[in-house]
């Protein structure tokens, strides 16, 4: 048979037990949480190093000779990847040449923040590439 009930209460056996499972849970819980944060950094930095990569192809097809290009497209890019980089921006030619009525295409990679907050120095490059048709209208002065 059981215990018996001592005026009217059930037995204390039991007590405290919710104590220790918030205990147990309660990090792993925010741990949780946290690697949900640093997974959406990744998201974001990957949109965002897209659209880098567009606003250089797109800042460098306008211009008028090849250096200009190069520098308008890493400013391009440098602005845009500045709160989302934790390392330095590469962006680099992948199309050949300069020439009207081709596409200059630019790669733009950088190492992004990710999982870092988490104290995982797990070193996360991510590139993007994107192409713009040399504008047939580009500055020629």
């Amino acid at each position: 048979m059981g215990l018996p009930l001592t005026a009217g209460r059930p037995r204390t056996g039991d007590r405290g037990l919710s104590t220790v499972e918030v205990v147990i849970l309660a990090p792993v819980m925010i741990l949780f949480i946290l690697v949900l944060v640093g997974f959406g950094q990744l998201v974001d930095g990957r949109g965002a190093l897209d659209g880098a990569a567009r606003d250089a192809a797109r800042a460098g097809s306008i211009q008028k000779d090849h250096g200009t290009a190069m520098a308008e497209a890493r400013a391009a890019a440098e602005a845009n990847l500045a709160d989302v980089c934790s390392g330095p921006v590469t962006v680099l030619q992948t199309s050949r040449g300069f020439e009207p009525d081709t596409l200059f295409t630019v790669e733009v990679s950088c190492e992004v923040r990710g999982l870092a907050m988490l104290g995982l120095n797990i070193p996360t490059t991510l590139t993007a590439s994107f192409s713009s048709p040399l504008d047939p209208y580009r500055r020629t002065a």
